[in-house]
């Protein structure tokens, strides 16, 4: 068990940075420490930049990307393809998608995967309003690029029935993202050639 430290604030502060995901008490530290030797005005800046974050950040009603309005600049880019939608778990594979430059269409963020495991089904992820976009009219194919996980191909295919009625093309990334890895760890040439070599979901259950 580690020592308190000397100052009860710089310790709370520790403490607070120890929550981060991925940061241990010494890395923690050393953030703290850092930000010690740095003008007050700057430190302010950063606090309130965090602050503002978490009380100003909004979520796209159309596709639930974070967002500064209720429609993020993904949905209102004119020059995106309306017709197809690739559906992701998370806002990281948003940007992970978006950085191989390889997909111009539209998105749609479900918040997770289905993981009775952790108590997550279908009821809290955004499912439901992926099936009001395809209802809507408009889109021709659906794009499901989740992990390869268990959790991902359960989803994949809870999806892949609820939009079965609906005349569109259901295809899937290429299984050049290894079976067991998440997509934010795949590297972009590899994501970017699954994108462009997608295949129609359908056929996965041959293999």
């Amino acid at each position: 068990m580690s020592q308190p430290l000397s100052s009860a604030l710089l310790e709370n502060a520790v403490n607070e940075f120890a929550k981060l995901p991925g940061i241990g008490r010494k890395t923690a530290l050393r953030l703290v420490l850092h930000l010690l030797r740095q003008e007050k005005e700057a430190v302010e800046t950063f606090g309130h930049t965090v602050i503002r974050l978490r009380k100003e950040i909004k979520y796209c009603r159309i596709c639930h990307n974070i967002s500064d309005s209720d429609v993020c600049a993904l949905c209102k880019d004119e020059e995106r393809d309306d017709s197809i939608v690739c559906v992701v778990e998370n806002i990281k594979e948003v940007m992970v998608v978006e950085n191989t430059r390889q997909f111009k269409g539209r998105y749609h963020v479900l918040g997770g995967v289905i993981s009775p495991m952790d108590g997550i089904g279908p009821s809290d992820l955004e499912i439901d309003s992926l099936v009001e976009r395809v209802a809507a009219g408009g889109i021709k194919e659906v794009i499901l690029a989740l992990s390869a996980t268990m959790e991902g191909d359960t989803t994949n295919f809870y999806i892949f029935r609820k939009l079965a009625p609906y005349d569109i093309n259901i295809s899937i990334i290429a299984r050049g993202v290894s079976v067991g890895d998440e997509l934010e760890y795949t590297d972009e040439v590899t994501l970017g050639r699954s994108i462009v070599n997608r295949l129609p979901f359908s056929e996965t259950f041959k293999n």
